[in-house]
């Protein structure tokens, strides 16, 4: 590829998983994912690339906190708005790409901003949407105009990815994007041909196509991953997040003839193997149907260095009396080591942290006597980042003898390596399923009980359990009805129902999925009627120094809005008095939504008793949309506003090999 051949090259920085936020408590660490956040955009400014593309997960929790959120938009205006001009032409119908925004429009090429250097990106597992509207974190900032977001889907039957269509002189480049699925879901998609790419009908062979994605590349379960065979060969290059060990250099696939670039995270978020490789970013030149990969070494990147002890291989000896303390020493000397290393590779810059993460594995098979980790770490405190995790101790299972009996109680005094990996859906899955028959479920499924809890836990989202219950709960008299059940038979068709439901776990997957998302479209507009409350849920993220309110999450302590308890006033009476009286919240106490699983589960029961009483079917549940039809009408006259405007869509046609006959060898150097 011809460097010199400037006009005709796209410069693209790309980088994934940047967890913004990670760890943001941390009085040592709170601050790492946004100084490497801003070593990137400083890179891509540098480099002067046409534009930055992200792989996902950019934030660390579903819900950033303000901290993170201000952080983030302060750095995106600091170094990516500005008067230079993008040379990059922008093909595609933009109400298609970015067609689930309210402003469907590139954001430079919007007569309202001034945008230096665009950001491109779809979203990851960690900010994916959820909630009511489906949003995300990623939609806050394109609706500011500081990000390009695409890739978003909201179809559980059936993907089709329509590319973003770019051009800077003779380069043409095709960008799919789709942001994080549950890989189970997405790949039992795949494999009933579900999932589609779009291809322009017109010199299809001119157009370089890069796709995107944020799934599991490595295989963890027989569907938990997405294998590279299940994407389209005419695919020129795949770049993979999620997955946060750095393996930047482009990988041929020789079945599909395409290249695979797995940039890795930015910001270490475990102790694991992979997050000790060096961090970088990738500058993607393009030119034509050719690409080059340069790697960029991210140098503010906290330093992490871990090593293996197998300490049966080394001269110590378990039969001494002191050996606890001769592997004390002995893990001193490893760790002492590390950080010597760790001042002797030091990048240089000024904003690099001084203190590394250290991680020591010891195998202490072998009979070898163990010493205290609290007090090992006392050593370390001011020398390393991560003073609690510099030990951890591993055995080799044994599975080959058959008289090995495990050391139940040294077991149970040994913390697990990854006490986090227990999943919420499997714990719930497994009480029920070892329950008696008097506390097993009847109506609704484990699976899908599940998955709301987990829906709750993991993305706050309040009312998913009882939601999930009215769904369920509907379903189930809707089939009552249609087998005109009578009152003797009732019991067992509801009991085989459950069954039926059970068996097909695919199709339970998606009527969960559904349940969530028709459940957010006729939700009630609690949030709205309880606007006060939004602010209390943003005052828990970061407790304030003159706040005393309880927050009421988990503690059984009474939630109450501004202005209702603050300052010295007491909630004997109803009293309203303290600093907050007079903000204009209105008098007395607000009560707000349930913020307890507990809670939760009472609504549901409450709701369902309601439901069985006044005799409600699914059909009669339906519903005045004349808010969201004038809503849609809206979105519609916006989208079609657009498309009059940019006047250059650009026509599309479904890939299929008899269409399009195999690509000639692609020249690359």
């Amino acid at each position: 590829m011809a460097d010199e051949d400037e006009e005709n090259t796209m410069n693209i920085l790309i980088a994934t998983d940047c967890h913004l936020g990670y760890m943001e408590r941390d009085v040592v660490r709170g601050n790492d994912s946004l100084v490497t956040f801003e070593e990137i955009l400083h890179k891509a400014k540098e480099l002067a690339v046409d534009f930055i593309l992200l792989g996902g997960d950019l934030f660390h929790e579903n819900k950033p906190s303000r901290k993170t959120l201000h952080g983030c938009l302060e750095l995106l205006r600091q170094y990516c708005m500005g008067d230079k001009p993008c040379p990059v032409e922008f093909l595609s119908d933009q109400a298609v790409n970015f067609g689930e925004s309210r402003f469907p429009i590139v954001n430079y090429e919007d007569p309202n901003f001034n945008v230096g250097i665009p950001v491109f990106s779809i979203h990851g597992n960690h900010d994916d949407p959820a909630g009511m509207g489906n949003l995300c974190a990623l939609d806050i900032l394109s609706v500011a105009g500081f990000v390009n977001y695409f890739g978003k889907t909201t179809s559980l039957e059936e993907i089709s990815i329509s590319p973003v269509l770019l051009q800077k002189g003779a380069t043409k480049l095709a960008l799919y994007g789709l942001g994080a699925l549950r890989d189970e879901r997405l790949h039992r998609m795949f494999v009933r041909k579900k999932v589609s790419m779009l291809r322009p009908t017109e010199s299809k062979e001119d157009w370089f196509n890069l796709f995107v994605l944020h799934q599991n590349r490595a295989k963890h379960g027989p569907t938990n991953y997405i294998p590279e065979q299940f994407l389209d060969d005419f695919l020129d290059l795949v770049f993979w997040g999620h997955e946060h060990e750095c393996i930047i250099e482009p990988c041929h696939n020789p079945v599909q003839n395409f290249y695979i670039t797995q940039p890795g995270s930015s910001i270490a978020t475990s102790l694991s193997q992979g997050e000790s490789v060096k961090k970088h970013c990738g500058l993607l030149k393009i030119n034509r149907r050719n690409f080059k990969i340069t790697k960029v070494e991210l140098e503010t990147v906290r330093p992490f260095y871990m090593e293996d002890v197998v300490l049966s291989e080394t001269s110590l000896n378990p039969e001494e009396p002191e050996v606890s303390k001769q592997v004390e020493a002995f893990c001193s000397e490893k760790v002492e080591a590390m950080i010597e290393r760790a001042e002797s590779e030091h990048t240089g810059n000024p904003r690099q942290p001084d203190k590394p993460l250290i991680r020591l594995r010891v195998d202490y098979s072998g009979g070898f006597d163990l010493f205290s980790t609290v007090r090992f770490s006392q050593k370390f405190v001011d020398r390393v980042a991560n003073p609690r995790d510099i030990i951890h101790f591993m055995r080799k299972k044994q599975v080959d003898k058959k008289d090995f009996k495990p050391d139940v109680f040294l077991d149970k005094q040994l913390k697990p390596e990854a006490l986090d990996s227990a999943r919420v859906e499997d714990m719930v899955k497994a009480y029920f399923s070892n329950a008696d028959e008097t506390h097993k479920l009847c109506l609704l499924t484990e699976k899908g009980l599940g998955d709301a809890v987990q829906e709750y836990v993991d993305k706050e989202e309040k009312e998913a359990i009882s939601e999930l219950v009215k769904y369920q709960l509907q379903k189930t008299q809707h089939h009552l009805r249609s087998r005109n059940a009578t009152e003797e038979v009732l019991d067992m068709e509801v009991m085989r129902f459950r069954d039926e439901r059970k068996k097909k776990a695919g199709e339970e997957d998606e009527e969960v999925q559904e349940a969530f998302k028709r459940a957010r479209e006729l939700r009630p507009q609690n949030e709205s009627n309880n606007i006060g409350s939004s602010d209390e849920d943003m005052d828990q993220d970061e407790p304030d120094s003159n706040q005393g309110i309880p927050t009421g999450q988990g503690r059984g302590k009474k939630t109450t809005t501004r202005g209702s308890t603050r300052g010295r006033g007491s909630e004997r009476g109803g009293s309203s008095r303290g600093r907050g009286r007079g903000r204009g919240r209105g008098k007395g106490t607000v009560p707000l939504a349930s913020s307890s699983i507990k809670d939760a589960f009472a609504a549901a029961s409450q709701s369902s008793r309601s439901a069985k009483s006044s005799q409600i079917s699914m059909h009669d549940i339906s519903d005045d949309d004349d808010d969201m039809n004038t809503f849609r009408s809206t979105s519609h006259k916006v989208n079609s506003a657009s498309a009059k405007r940019k006047g250059k869509g650009v026509a599309f046609s479904d890939d299929s090999d008899e269409d399009f006959p195999t690509m000639p060898t692609k020249r690359r150097r």
